[in-house]
């Protein structure tokens, strides 16, 4: 090694053993990515670290999950479930109930990391189709045993936490495409198909479907790879793409869903005017309502030659604020993803790939682009090619109105490099005691200004606190706002006070307390607070309609009728 060269940090170059706590919080636990040196510096400069911190690194959760009261299901509710779906398909072992109880919230991750598992599920079940999942909810119903609906786990707002009861666990046998309808445009998928595998099964359509064309679902979220259909819709996801596709919430034609009073299957007309739509209610409702078993969504042609890539770097992040409202504003229609960053993400991003000082810094200072000031401005557009085309130069026209110097769609194509791969460096940051977690709120063009600056200054507030700002989900009337914290607290009720008083400051300010994370049990106690007493009335009377015994994710308190 040569003098000068720092030594490398002593990552974790293996995944996680099967059987640990490391293998139900890893995100994959075949996978590692390590951050890039221009983060360990980044790490070294806000929080006083040294290269010997980057030696030894905590806890990283290589025990064996062991539990220490074995598992309390009576064994006639066992023997029940057995006769449902067979013996390979239940399980009470205490891997399983572990792994089957846990998404992928840090306040997970951490706990997890200690061995740590409080709350966990007394049976887990794999229904196999839509007739175990009746009869599961019918015996349930019957029996008054708590039901939680799992998809494929990548939650992060620990909405799936249960104490005792039964897990169902879509991924495993419920992930197929039923049908592709190539006239209306739609496809009937199952609640634990996973979002890359539907994306390829419809881009492969014409030999999977024997469709004319190929297809995209235009769900495209940093979890991609890991989350399932079902959870999109339960958790009301956005994807990356939303800004021209659309939320889950705009994909979702109809639902089928088996409530401990019946079944709901939903119609799949384009518009009626019979009243409010049940099939909107129970998007986002996070298994409390009932168990999602069908959905039919909207698919989109596939059209990748036609994809148009544009970037530019504005003077300020006002200004990349106002090219993005006149581009979404603009009735010239929509780009597929737009994304701005703010300017310390902005510089964050320059600095990790060495663009922060040299020519390419001196450059960019020369042409205005000041550091500190500067915000990043990335951007496709999809579809037809005259269509995308118009679009992509319509938005370089208003960059450019706002004092925006074009970057070419190189630079959108590097953020695309890892656009789902980004996510599997947090492992590496919380075993050396740091934490990155994300917060995001909704905002109007009116109020977004006040939510960034009030939000940020208290953050910042902290010395020793990174805050990374983007919006990444557009519509005529607002934005959203994403907030991306790395720390290093001393210890994890610390950071976990940090956050809830962050959350207290976008309530006050005007947020709302979750843009596309949904709720879980990290939001619930600003539900009420955000919604007003009315509209939580209305929520808990559904509740008590499709649940009367309150079986249905208990552990969810969101909306539990015991809540004042």
């Amino acid at each position: 090694m040569a003098q000068h060269e720092a030594p490398v940090p002593a990552w974790r170059e293996r995944g996680a053993d099967e059987g640990t706590y490391r293998s139900v919080f890893a995100y994959d636990s075949t996978r590692v990515k390590h951050p890039s040196a221009g983060w360990v510096r980044m790490f070294k400069d806000e929080f006083g670290m040294t290269d010997t911190d980057f030696m030894t690194s905590g806890d990283q959760g290589d025990a064996l999950v062991e539990l220490a009261e074995p598992s309390r299901i009576d064994p006639r509710h066992r023997s029940a479930m057995v006769a449902i779906v067979g013996a390979e398909n239940v399980a009470d072992d205490d891997y399983s109930r572990v792994k089957y109880g846990h998404g992928k919230s840090v306040d997970e991750d951490l706990a997890l990391r200690a061995g740590v598992a409080p709350q966990v599920p007394d049976l887990v079940v794999h229904p196999r189709h839509r007739a175990d999942v009746v009869d599961i909810v019918a015996y349930c119903a019957a029996e008054e045993l708590p039901i939680v609906p799992y998809g494929a786990g990548s939650g992060t707002v620990i909405g799936t936490r249960t104490d005792g009861g039964i897990v169902l666990v879509m991924r495993t046998h419920m992930n197929h495409v039923l049908s592709v309808n190539e006239r209306t445009m739609t496809a009937i998928v199952q609640p634990g198909m996973i979002g890359s595998d539907f994306e390829a099964l419809l881009n492969d359509a014409p030999r999977t479907f024997g469709t004319s064309r190929a297809f995209t679902c235009g769900h495209f979220p940093q979890s991609f790879e890991l989350a399932s259909v079902g959870g999109w819709i339960s958790a009301l996801g956005s994807g990356q793409a939303s800004t021209y596709y659309g939320d889950a919430y705009d994909l979702v034609v109809s639902q089928e869903y088996v409530t401990p009073v019946g079944i709901i299957r939903t119609k799949d007309y384009p518009a009626t005017a019979t009243g409010p739509k049940v099939n909107d209610i129970l998007k986002g409702s996070e298994g409390m309502f009932g168990v999602l078993v069908e959905a039919t969504v909207k698919i989109f042609r596939y059209e990748p030659k036609n994809t148009q890539r544009f970037a530019f770097m504005l003077p300020t992040w006002e200004a990349g604020v106002e090219a993005t409202r006149d581009i979404v504003q603009g009735e010239f229609g929509l780009p597929a993803v737009l994304r701005i960053s703010d300017s310390e993400e902005t510089e964050r991003a320059l600095a990790l790939k060495g663009f922060d000082t040299g020519p390419a810094n001196t450059f960019l200072s020369m042409r205005g682009f000041t550091p500190g000031k500067r915000c990043l401005l990335v951007g496709t557009a999809e579809g037809e090619k005259g269509f995308a085309k118009h679009v992509a130069s319509m938005s370089r026209k208003i960059a450019r109105r706002h004092g925006g110097m074009t970057l070419t769609g190189l630079a959108t194509k590097q953020w695309e490099h890892g656009r789902y791969s980004d996510i599997y460096v947090r492992e590496d940051i919380l075993d050396f005691g740091m934490v990155i977690d994300t917060l995001e709120t909704s905002v109007t063009w009116d109020n977004l200004q006040t939510v960034y600056h009030g939000v940020r200054s208290f953050v910042k507030s902290r010395p020793g606190t990174v805050c990374m700002t983007h919006a990444s989900h557009f519509y005529g009337q607002g934005t959203n706002l994403y907030f991306i914290l790395i720390l290093k607290p001393e210890t994890p009720e610390e950071y976990f006070a940090f956050r809830s008083a962050i959350v207290d400051k976008i309530v006050e300010l005007g947020g709302s307390t979750s843009h596309h994370h949904g709720m879980g049990n990290l939001f619930a106690p600003w539900l009420k607070e955000h919604l007003g007493t009315a509209e939580m009335d209305v929520l808990r009377a559904l509740k008590a309609h499709f649940d009367p015994d309150g079986i249905m994710n208990p552990g969810h308190k969101s909306l539990m009728r015991t809540q004042s």
